[in-house]
C-alpha cells in the first residue's frame, strides 16, 4: 500500500500539467479555386445589335380624302402588285365623274357645231356673201369650242382617276409591316395608313457611336449573326450611313445589307453585326481573379510546391466576355486563384476546391 502511493501522485500531477497546457492552434487554410494561365484564342471586334429590315419601305396612303369602306389586308399580309389593300367610299367621285362626262358631251356637241358652221361661212366667203370678219370670227368660235372640249376632256380623266384613286393598291409585292386604320375612318391625302415591306434586298440596322464611324466604313467584310440561328454566319456590306445623328442617343443609323440571305431570315428579326472581327491568342485568366491594391490590378499567384499563395501586379489588357488578357506579369503554365481572392493574404496556405490541382 505505502509503495502504490507515490505512483498514485505522480500520475496526479500529470493529469494536473496536461490540463493546464493550451490546445494548439487550427491551422489557417482557406479553400480557393485556381487555374493555369495559357494562351486563348479570343476574338476582337466590335459588335453591334440591329433588326432585320426591308431595304425598301413604303409608307402607303390614299391620294384622295375619304371615309375608309373596307380594309383587305391586316399586319403580316403578304401582297402582290396591284392587290387591293383598302377602298374608300366612291360615291361622291362616281357622281364627280358622271358630272365631268356629261359637260364634255355638252362641250364636244358645241365644238362640233362651230365646225360645221365654220365650214358653211368659209363656203359662203368664197363667193363673197359674207365679209372677211365674219369668218374670222365662226372660225374664232370653232376653235374656242373645240378648246373648251379639250379641257374637260382632261377634266373628265382627271374625275376618272380620282374615282379610281379610291382603291388603294401595293405598288410592289411585299408584307404589309404596319395599319394604322379601320374601316369607317375618315382619312385625308397622303395620310399614311400602311406601310409595305418590298420583297427582296434584306439588311440590318444598327446604331452606331461616333467614335467608331471610321473604322465601320473600313470594315472589308462584316458578320451577321441572327440571335434565332446563333451558329450562322452571313456576309454583309455596309450599304449606308446617315449623315446626321439621331438628336436623342447622338448615333448614326447604319445599314449593312445581307448578301445571301435565306428562309431563316424574317423582317424583325435580331441581329448582330461583327465588324473587324478576328481571333487573337493572348495570356489572359478569368476576371475573377482580378484584385486591386492602391489601384494596381494583382493576382495571387500559388506556389505548387508550398501550395502558398503571393500577390503579384499584371497588366491588363482588353476585356473578353469573361476572360482578361493579361499583357505582362505572368508567365505560361503558372497557378493563379480564381475564387475566394478577397479571403487570402500573402503567404497564406490554401486548399484547393477542384481535385486534381497542384
Amino acid at each position: 500500500m505505502n509503495a502504490l502511493l507515490p505512483l498514485t501522485v505522480l500520475v496526479l500531477l500529470l493529469a494536473a500539467c496536461g490540463r493546464d497546457a493550451p490546445p494548439a492552434a487550427p491551422e489557417d487554410i482557406r479553400p480557393v479555386r485556381a487555374e493555369q494561365v495559357g494562351m486563348h484564342i479570343a476574338q476582337q471586334g466590335t459588335r453591334y445589335a440591329g433588326e432585320v429590315r426591308a431595304r425598301y419601305e413604303t409608307d402607303l396612303a390614299f391620294r384622295v380624302a375619304g371615309r375608309v369602306d373596307a380594309r383587305k389586308v391586316d399586319v403580316g399580309s403578304q401582297v402582290k402588285a396591284g392587290q387591293v389593300i383598302a377602298t374608300l367610299d366612291p360615291n361622291d367621285y362616281v357622281l364627280a365623274s358622271h358630272a365631268a362626262h356629261a359637260q364634255l358631251t355638252a362641250a364636244e356637241a358645241e365644238a362640233r357645231l362651230a365646225r360645221q358652221d365654220l365650214q358653211r361661212f368659209t363656203e359662203l366667203r368664197a363667193q363673197n356673201f359674207i365679209s372677211q370678219a365674219e369668218l374670222d370670227r365662226r372660225r374664232t368660235t370653232a376653235e374656242a369650242a373645240a378648246a373648251q372640249a379639250r379641257q374637260l376632256r382632261a377634266e373628265a380623266a382627271r374625275q376618272d382617276n380620282q374615282q379610281a384613286y379610291t382603291r388603294l393598291t401595293a405598288p410592289h409585292a411585299g408584307v404589309v409591316t404596319a395599319i394604322s386604320f379601320e374601316a369607317g375612318q375618315v382619312v385625308a391625302a397622303g395620310q399614311p395608313v400602311a406601310q409595305l415591306a418590298r420583297d427582296g434586298e434584306r439588311e440590318v440596322r444598327i446604331d452606331v457611336p461616333e467614335n467608331a464611324l471610321d473604322s465601320l466604313r473600313a470594315a472589308r467584310n462584316p458578320r451577321i449573326r441572327l440571335w434565332s440561328v446563333p451558329g450562322r454566319d452571313y456576309a454583309g456590306r455596309l450599304r449606308e450611313v446617315s449623315p446626321v445623328a439621331d438628336a436623342g442617343s447622338r448615333t448614326y443609323s447604319a445599314r449593312v445589307s445581307l448578301l445571301h440571305p435565306d428562309a431563316a431570315v424574317k423582317l424583325g428579326m435580331t441581329a448582330t453585326v461583327e465588324v473587324g472581327s478576328e481571333s487573337v491568342s493572348s495570356l489572359s485568366v478569368a476576371q475573377s481573379a482580378l484584385f486591386r491594391i492602391d489601384g494596381k490590378p494583382q493576382v495571387w499567384v500559388v506556389n505548387p510546391q508550398t501550395r502558398k499563395v503571393a500577390a503579384r501586379s499584371v497588366q491588363v489588357g482588353e476585356l473578353n466576355g469573361e476572360r482578361a488578357a493579361i499583357v505582362s506579369g505572368l508567365a505560361a503554365g503558372e497557378w493563379v486563384v480564381t475564387a475566394g481572392v478577397h479571403k487570402l493574404a500573402p503567404g497564406q496556405q490554401m486548399r484547393l476546391a477542384d481535385p486534381g490541382r497542384p
